[in-house]
């Protein structure tokens, strides 16, 4: 029997992780957070339907007690979502080293993940693995460049873009997230050395094709912005953008960006709660359409140029279950013991292209692929 610990079971990528484990046997999933009302009602809903065992659980990452109430529980994984990881410490993941736990997270904040291996030793000397940005970025982002890269000499860009329709669940950790860097500078690859970006600028519209057209694009601090240009050894430019479905949505997040570089705004975040209320406005506009697109440059194995273009569509409302794809391939992997690694690390390369495939298919997610040269 494996016990798995969700920390934010019932909010907006822990019930979908949950959804996506019930039918496994032999394991336990402890639906935790710090409303047991909501962990109640999502352990109820789903158990008519689950043959793993569901368990409420009360429980917040921030109180003194938390340590000696995971050690109680006694979790053979943890699955971390409760974000904004933005300025969070490594609490959680210290503790599941000191009980000789396996963890992973959602993260998407630069510093969160790509510090994690900070705790590489610790976790190293307890036979724990740890992950960190098991999410969208850099963990799915990373498989599929991986999955490419073998067909290039030399890896000249790399542009990453992801598009959510505007009918898709929003979280406030993620929209605080979002607003955390609005219009504040960051480090990019560009143009074969470091420069400045600065946060939800640069808008650009572009075509994604299929079911999801044309979008509205601006940048986003990743943890693949730092990582991606060593480990392909980039030449040129590594770029990653997201954006809002609808412009009357979107060209006003560039002007709030517009408004804090030049610092007559410090920070947007404290207005996390509002922003998503009016947000919420406008959800009867626009559709339940996401896509995402990674663009590979560069020389092919004769030295000729080589355009490699792959895109990832989701209809239906499902794309939301897109950055839990990365958590659910290693949590399963963790549980048949098909992972053998140790140590802290971000979540690079650490599950292939088949098996992502494989996963988004039985969720209806499909991906197109277009090489040129």
């Amino acid at each position: 029997m494996h016990t798995i610990l969700i920390l934010g079971g019932y909010g907006n990528f822990g019930k979908r992780i949950v959804e996506s484990l019930i039918h496994l046997d032999n394991l336990d999933i402890l639906v935790a957070g710090r409303d047991r009302k909501k962990a109640e009602q999502l352990t109820q809903q789903l158990s008519t339907s689950s043959t793993a065992t569901l368990t409420p659980v009360d429980l917040d990452i921030n109180s003194f007690s938390f340590e000696a109430q995971l050690e109680e529980l006694k979790p053979n994984i943890v699955i971390h979502t409760s974000g904004p990881f933005q300025g969070q410490n490594y609490r959680v993941a210290e503790a599941c080293i000191k009980l000789e736990c396996h963890y992973i997270d959602l993260a998407d904040d630069r510093r969160f993940v790509c510090d994690i291996a900070t705790l590489n030793e610790q976790a190293k000397a307890k036979n724990v693995l740890l992950v960190s940005g098991a999410s969208t970025v850099p963990g799915l982002s990373s498989v599929i460049i991986d999955h490419y890269s073998s067909q290039f000499n030399t890896i000249s860009s790399i542009d990453l873009a992801i598009a959510p329709g505007n009918k898709a669940e929003r979280g406030e950790a993620t929209v605080n997230a979002i607003l955390s860097y609005t219009g504040q500078a960051f480090d990019v690859f560009s143009q074969g050395e470091w420069r400045l970006a600065y946060g939800w600028m640069d808008a650009r519209k572009v075509d994604f094709g299929d079911i999801v057209g044309q979008r509205w694009l601006a940048n986003v601090d990743v943890p693949d912005l730092e990582l991606f240009p060593s480990r392909y050894s980039v030449k040129e430019s590594v770029r990653f953008q997201a954006g809002l479905e609808l412009a009357i949505m979107h060209l006003p997040m560039v002007a709030m960006a517009w408004l804090a570089k030049v610092h007559l705004v410090k920070n947007w975040a404290p207005l996390t709660k509002s922003i998503v209320t009016l947000s919420n406005f406008f959800l009867k506009w626009g559709t339940d359409q996401g896509g995402m697109r990674i663009i590979i440059k560069g020389l092919d194995k004769n030295n000729k140029a080589k355009t490699i273009t792959w895109s990832l569509y989701a209809d239906n409302g499902i794309g939301p279950y897109t950055p839990t794809l990365s958590t659910i391939i290693i949590a399963k992997k963790l549980i048949t013991g098909d992972i053998n690694l140790v140590g802290s690390v971000p979540c690079l390369g650490l599950f292939s292209y088949d098996e992502l495939s494989a996963h988004a298919e039985t969720l209806g997610i499909y991906f197109k692929e277009e090489i040129i040269g």
